[in-house]
């Protein structure tokens, strides 16, 4: 089953290059119809080509998503907190807690992580670009929630101690101008911290074009050595990496999935993958 996506209206194309080599050379890799995903001839790549101008993309997330996403928030919020635990997070960044320390999600939806992180002594803020569960957040919650880009939220230089997301640069039309930008507001030695699907998965294998992540809403599908390489084009050391999730729930025994699963962490061929890296 894939994930939430919109039904877009008819919206306005950018004939693209590769976002991560730059390279003009590409061949189609998934047709699913009303989009269509390309492979990168240099760095192979996966992203949507043509894509939607950021314009029209933004209107994609409205109240319908906010209903998905205030649906399913106990839910991702327990994912997120599963992935900060496999990478140590309480341990890895002790050294950087200290009063007035800040933590920044991209991407927060409606802040669940953010007033989490409030109740260990992070001074929380939020990106999201969804109207209704940016404000959500702020009313509800009472959290710092700017509603719209990183690049249009405007932090200050050496800002953040941590810098979080979860499912947010595949969504994006220019994740390297994301990296960038977060490499700027990135205190040094602070930590980013990026989850998203892993296109080399064992289901993105099975299922390819019906894979669940092969949606609309998705301008690129990275793997661990694509956004590895993305993330140190900007001069982050990698300090962990890992997948999990080897097969869905429902496609198999439960007698099955369990090891598969296992297998998925281990050689790191799992559904989703996360990436811990350290600015120089």
């Amino acid at each position: 089953m894939k994930t939430y996506s919109s039904i877009p209206a008819e919206e306005h194309k950018n004939s693209i290059n590769c976002n991560l080599c730059g390279s003009p050379l590409r061949r189609p890799y998934w047709d699913c119809g009303e989009y269509i995903f390309s492979r990168c001839n240099n760095c192979s790549l996966i992203y949507q080509y043509p894509q939607p101008v950021q314009t029209d993309l933004s209107l994609r997330y409205n109240d319908d998503y906010f209903e998905y996403e205030i649906n399913n928030e106990e839910a991702f919020f327990g994912l997120m907190i599963k992935t900060l635990d496999d990478i140590r997070f309480s341990e890895r960044s002790s050294f950087l807690l200290n009063p007035g320390a800040e933590f920044l999600d991209v991407g927060c939806a409606t802040g669940l992580l953010l007033a989490h992180m409030e109740t260990f002594g992070w001074k929380s803020r939020g990106v999201e670009l969804c109207p209704s569960s940016a404000e959500y957040g702020k009313n509800i919650r009472k959290l710092d929630i700017f509603n719209g880009t990183l690049e249009e939220a405007g932090y200050s230089d050496n800002q953040f101690s941590v810098i979080h997301s979860s499912h947010l640069i595949e969504h994006l039309t220019d994740p390297s101008e994301y990296i960038n930008e977060v490499f700027r507001i990135l205190k040094p030695g602070g930590f980013l911290i990026t989850t998203t699907p892993n296109a080399t998965s064992l289901q993105a294998g099975l299922f390819g074009k019906n894979w669940r992540s092969a949606i609309g809403d998705h301008m690129y599908l990275f793997s661990l050595r694509t956004l590895t390489r993305l993330i140190k084009a900007q001069k982050f050391n990698i300090i962990q990496t890992g997948t999990w999730g080897g097969l869905a729930e429902g496609l198999v025994p439960g007698v099955i999935k369990k090891p598969v699963d296992k297998m998925a962490k281990k050689f790191n061929f799992g559904d989703v993958m996360v990436i811990l890296a350290q600015k120089r």
